[in-house]
């Protein structure tokens, strides 16, 4: 049976971290029991720079059951990737499940993703089957971030966050990444290995308040697009090459002025334009006369030097 390590960031996570600890064990209990995966199998807790009891409670469910694990970050920064590499260098660990500590991932979604890993799936991606649960402004935000990402060129599971299962192999192609910040949700299929989804029912969050704002949505989608993605660049170029023939254009614009300029300083031809009546009169000179758009019906008769015109 394989030895199954469940990663759970925590970011000021104290209200609800005591209500659903015990549900991981019982879920971990459960698994052991039907022989799906080893008893050695462990709950890992990763403390993202939360500035609340959370660490503390990580310390205390630690000391009361050999199950829970836990590291602290000194700082809020991709907590996931955190837990899943030190699940990778305890050296002991043949799958992961990485899950929110707020209970709005349905636990028993993990049943089929070890199924799935059983039937010879690496990956298993937890998918919600809908968004009943989300405000209008969210379920809006979050499916425009989906077809953003796909518009883009950067390839992501439709309405898949950070449920989801990978074994030890998959873990090993992380660690050879040398990014800073590695965008999972983009990361994962660009990987590779056999993969498949489990449908789930999202639930309320049990306790407390979101940690999860529109400005860092907008920060993920933007390291996911700059990540997995040469859109960007080829945007930037074209709008560079853009700028470059706009302004080629006023340096040829501007140096046909200044020799028309230069022209009639020669000839004398600088007499500004006149209106008498309504009528147009523009100054000719001996050899060039430059007239604006002539028009059906109007009149264009010979003219002598310094003669005004009228154009009708």
């Amino acid at each position: 049976s394989p030895i199954l390590y469940i990663i759970i960031p925590c970011y000021n996570e104290q209200e609800v971290l005591p209500i659903t600890a015990p549900q991981f064990l019982r879920k971990i209990t459960d698994l052991s029991a039907r022989g799906k995966i080893s008893p050695e199998s462990r709950v890992l807790f990763v403390n993202d720079g939360s500035s609340d009891a959370t660490w503390d409670i990580i310390c205390s469910l630690a000391r009361q059951d050999p199950h829970f694990l836990g590291i602290s970050q000194s700082r809020n920064q991709n907590a996931v990737l955190a837990g899943l590499m030190e699940a990778l260098h305890s050296g002991s660990c043949d799958i992961t499940i990485s899950i929110d500590c707020d209970g709005q991932d349905d636990i028993d979604a993990m049943d089929g993703m070890v199924d799935a890993y059983h039937a010879g799936f690496e990956v298993v991606y937890g998918v919600r089957s809908n968004r009943d649960s989300d405000t209008f402004f969210k379920r809006f935000t979050a499916q425009s971030f989906y077809k953003l990402m796909n518009k883009m060129g950067a390839e992501v599971v439709y309405n898949h966050a950070d449920y989801r299962l990978i074994s030890s192999r998959v873990l090993q192609e992380f660690s050879k990444f040398g990014e800073v910040n590695l965008f999972l949700r983009g990361m994962v299929p660009l990987v590779g290995f056999p993969s498949t989804t489990v449908e789930y029912v999202r639930h309320e969050r049990l306790a407390g308040e979101s940690h999860y704002p529109l400005s860092k949505m907008l920060s993920l989608a933007m390291d996911g697009i700059t990540s997995l993605s040469v859109k960007p660049l080829r945007m930037i170029t074209g709008f560079g090459v853009l700028v470059a023939l706009v302004s080629f254009i006023g340096v040829i614009w501007a140096l046909v002025s200044a020799l028309l300029e230069v022209y009639r300083d020669a000839t004398g031809d600088n007499a500004p334009p006149k209106c008498i009546g309504g009528g147009t009169y523009a100054k000719s000179m001996p050899n060039l006369v430059a007239f604006g758009p002539i028009f059906p019906g109007d009149e264009v008769r010979e003219h002598k030097p310094d003669e005004y015109m009228e154009i009708e």
